[in-house]
């Protein structure tokens, strides 16, 4: 995958994980996300945590000069 899309990638599911985790606490819901709420609240959560964590591993990776690395 090129560097530049997993960045991408990366920013785009830590923005839209902390957004709606954030906008849960004052209790609003992204519309495209209310279905995860939907199965159970904790579930919404999780998921949404599993999002910005994600996010940031993405972006972890992806910085990542592969070659510079030795075993």
């Amino acid at each position: 995958m090129n560097k530049t899309v997993a960045m991408s990638i990366g920013f785009i599911l830590f923005i839209v994980g902390m957004l709606a985790v954030v906008l849960s606490l004052v209790g609003v819901q992204l519309s495209f996300l209310v279905w995860l709420d939907n199965i159970s609240t904790l579930f919404g959560f999780v998921a949404k945590l599993l999002m910005v964590i994600g996010g940031i591993v993405i972006i972890v990776l992806a910085q990542t000069d592969w070659s510079q690395e030795q075993s």
